[in-house]
């Protein structure tokens, strides 16, 4: 099959590798036919998430059709078109039983375009099936689903429920990227009194604005943190999700909050940034961080059926699987491009050999 492989910081290539073959009973071989691009991916290229090792398949989120399933697997059968989360979770570790998946000590956890063979491929093979795919509705397009994968559940999770948003809140959200967009429309689910985007690309701005973002500000100088001093009466947000991932941004996001308010911090650092305890220590902020469970993506699953999750405006730009290479570049300039998500969809492939697993596999 054709597949996108890491070869180190800056290299990839859309090239041959083997099929996927099952290696335990619980695994499941989908071919793929949607997938998505995350930031997360850029940073792996970039170097820095060293666990990736040179050889691997990257990519963590899809939508496809189960094509095999190992003797084990008890939810979903050959045929089915389904979910492929970004998390895997074995169900019997306790950080599972107590839905907490990203933390899975079971051979699970954020695996996928990782710690081993990922998405951005024509097949891939995911463990731990029965909690890992997601069966479809069949009235969701593609394009949409795939938007649950992660960064959905990621804002949602993460953002929202982390960051407590509650009726009546000013919430400001630092990144209107898609993760920062996601975060806007999961949290008009809790009928907060405003909801504030920053972001420095007027065109994303312009996004957060049709997602239900009440004010926008620049995140150059300080902006932002003045309109959110002026409509605050110069308290602060009650809740402040920043969803960028750089030092700035989280330092901003602290400067922002109220007393008694919640920073939530989505974004993927990859550098270290100040936490001004001199001047939050005396605030009883709360501070969270966390990798997505994705515990909540069969309810936003049903709500995307139902119509009350809208997710197509993020879609910018779509692709043919093959055109992976392209989709990155064009992702990685979305300051020049606009891009917000780019989904890839890839014809079906007809067949896969899945092989038995040997002694110790």
């Amino acid at each position: 099959m054709k597949a996108l492989v890491f070869h180190g910081p800056g290299q990839s290539a859309w090239e041959d590798v083997p099929d996927p073959a099952a290696e335990d009973a619980t695994d499941a071989i989908v071919r793929v036919d949607a997938v998505t691009i995350c930031g997360t991916d850029l940073h792996i290229l970039k170097g820095e998430v060293p666990e990736v090792r040179p050889g691997t398949v990257l990519g963590h989120e899809a939508v496809g059709e189960v094509v095999e399933v190992g003797a084990d697997v008890r939810t979903v059968r050959p045929g089915v078109r389904v979910l492929v989360s970004c998390i895997t979770a074995c169900g019997r570790c306790g950080f599972c039983k107590e839905r907490g998946y990203g933390q899975c000590r079971g051979g699970g956890g954020w695996i996928l375009g990782h710690l081993i063979n990922g998405t951005q491929a024509e097949f891939v093979r995911v463990p731990h099936a029965d909690l890992s795919v997601h069966p479809l509705p069949g009235a969701l397009d593609a394009k949409d689903a795939v938007l649950l994968a992660d960064i959905f559940p990621t804002a949602y999770e993460v953002g929202v429920l982390n960051g407590r948003v509650r009726p009546g809140d000013t919430v400001a959200v630092v990144g209107a990227g898609p993760v920062g967009l996601a975060a806007i429309a999961t949290a008009q689910l809790y009928t907060p009194q405003r909801i504030i985007a920053v972001d420095p690309a007027p065109a994303r701005l312009d996004a957060a604005k049709q997602l239900g973002a009440d004010a926008v500000a620049a995140a150059a100088g300080d902006e932002a943190e003045q309109l959110v001093a002026d409509l605050t009466e110069g308290l602060g947000a009650d809740v402040v999700i920043e969803a960028v991932g750089v030092p700035e941004s989280f330092e901003m996001c602290t400067r922002m909050v109220r007393p008694g308010g919640h920073v939530a911090s989505v974004g993927v650092h990859g550098k270290p940034a100040t936490l001004h305890l001199e001047n939050l220590w005396i605030k009883n902020v709360t501070i969270t961080t966390g990798l997505v469970d994705t515990s909540s993506t069969p309810t936003l699953l049903r709500m995307m059926a139902a119509g009350r999750l809208h997710a197509s405006s993020l879609v910018t730009h779509t692709f043919p699987l093959n055109q992976m290479e392209e989709a990155y570049d064009v992702f990685s300039r979305a300051s020049v491009t606009g891009a917000l998500k780019v989904v890839l969809g890839g014809q079906p492939h007809d067949t896969v050999v899945v092989k038995a697993a040997g002694p110790g596999q």
